[in-house]
């Protein structure tokens, strides 16, 4: 029989996994692969790190947010280790299955495994050590990712953003930045900078509608310094998917930069707190196989 390596996080989102672990089990068990479960939890990627080095892992699944999926995923790509990547959404956003189109329902995002169709993804590398798979962003408002109550995220999900963000705008102070991109270099006053490889972060959809995770090139927002209202209007803009239109953004499109700034400014990587600028970002081109819904003819 197939094996293969099951990462969750109990705490995630609504925490329906861990009441149906018997029947994730029992799914896979009835497609003739036997799952090891491991616990995400404060010494679990240490285990789950020792543990990718047996032998014999058919694939290795993750259930959690963005940032479980960010951790199984580094620890994966660090060993080296490339066998399909399965992701069972059940956080808040759930930002990189929405990109990826694995739907949140759980019978339906293991459907998806079992059916076994894997398609190669980019993915985002900052400073040769850190993997992403959706997004890394810096400023006031990458913040709200990491400074949301997890009570308010399970009971109103990503709602709780949307309002701990408004909460911030009396609040919000630029920064200066320096970003440099294979054929262009911007300095500005920002709010914030969003680097993505999909369509959604945060909860809002098609920030980038044209955002490919197949075709090794990111898309970087840059939020330029505006008055409070502005700052609202681009809210408006995001939710509304009209970001084309917004004056108070930058867009740029590379393969490779640089960001820079004197301030002392945190990142949000997958929606956790992660290090701090300056950064060097490269995107590794069809990186990782994930399992994804099989296109329809």
């Amino acid at each position: 029989m197939e094996k293969a390596l099951f990462i969750y996080n109990p705490k995630s989102g609504l925490r329906i996994v861990p009441k149906k672990l018997d029947h994730i089990v029992e799914r896979f068990m009835e497609a003739g692969i036997i799952i090891q479960p491991l616990r995400f939890g404060s010494d679990g990627m240490d285990h789950l790190s020792y543990m990718l080095d047996e032998d014999g892992y058919s694939f290795l699944m993750a259930s959690g947010g963005d940032g479980t999926i960010n951790a199984a995923l580094n620890a994966m790509l660090k060993k080296g280790i490339n066998i399909p990547f399965g992701i069972i959404p059940s956080g808040t956003c759930n930002d990189t299955a929405r990109s990826l189109g694995i739907p949140s329902n759980l019978d339906k995002a293991l459907d998806v495994i079992l059916q076994g169709n894997t398609i190669e993804v980019d993915t985002g590398l900052i400073n040769e050590q850190t993997y992403f798979l959706n997004s890394c962003a810096g400023g006031t408002f990458a913040e709200v990712s990491y400074g949301t109550n997890d009570d308010i995220k399970k009971s109103i999900g990503a709602l709780a953003y949307y309002l701990k963000g408004l909460s911030e705008f009396a609040n919000v102070k630029p920064f200066k930045a320096k970003i440099t991109t294979d054929d262009r270099t911007v300095e500005e006053e920002l709010f914030l900078f969003l680097i993505l490889n999909g369509k959604h972060v945060a909860g809002f959809n098609n920030v980038i509608a044209r955002a490919n995770v197949q075709d090794g090139l990111m898309d970087i927002i840059l939020v330029k310094k505006c008055y409070p209202l502005e700052l609202a209007g681009f809210a408006i803009n995001m939710l509304s998917d009209n970001l084309e239109k917004e004056k108070h953004a930058i867009q740029l499109r590379t393969r490779k930069c640089t960001i820079e700034s004197d301030s002392r400014l945190f990142l949000s990587v997958d929606g956790e707190k992660m290090g701090q600028l300056p950064i060097t970002v490269s995107f590794l081109n069809k990186n990782i196989r994930v399992f994804a819904p099989t296109p329809s003819n």
